[in-house]
């Protein structure tokens, strides 16, 4: 069974015991999250698609970790100009292992 939730603003597709990372959760390290924005839930034909989200649906998640994600290089340059930026950007995650999916 899957489902597919919105998780800050961003839709996932989780499965039961799938470690996924997602943005920072305000959780710490050991609790369970429970998610109410389930868009769709199901497997194979049998799948309900929410109106915008499935009633009484919901998906718990096991916080694993708080950590910062790889570092990703932003760098911009007009040539000819002398213009070169560069910055780094290093994005808060959350690990998280998906427990139960209540339909």
């Amino acid at each position: 069974m899957y489902a597919v939730i919105e998780i800050s603003g961003k839709q996932q597709i989780v499965r039961q015991d799938e470690v996924v990372k997602v943005d920072r959760l305000t959780a710490e390290k050991g609790e369970s999250v429970t998610i109410t924005k389930v868009l769709a839930v199901g497997e194979g034909e049998s799948i309900n698609f929410g109106d915008p989200f499935v009633k009484g649906a919901s998906v718990v998640f096991e916080v694993l970790e708080n950590k910062k994600d790889k570092k990703v290089i932003v760098f911009k340059k007009k040539r000819r100009k002398r213009y070169e930026v560069k910055r780094g950007h290093r994005q808060y995650l959350s690990v998280v292992k998906v427990k139960q999916i209540n339909a």
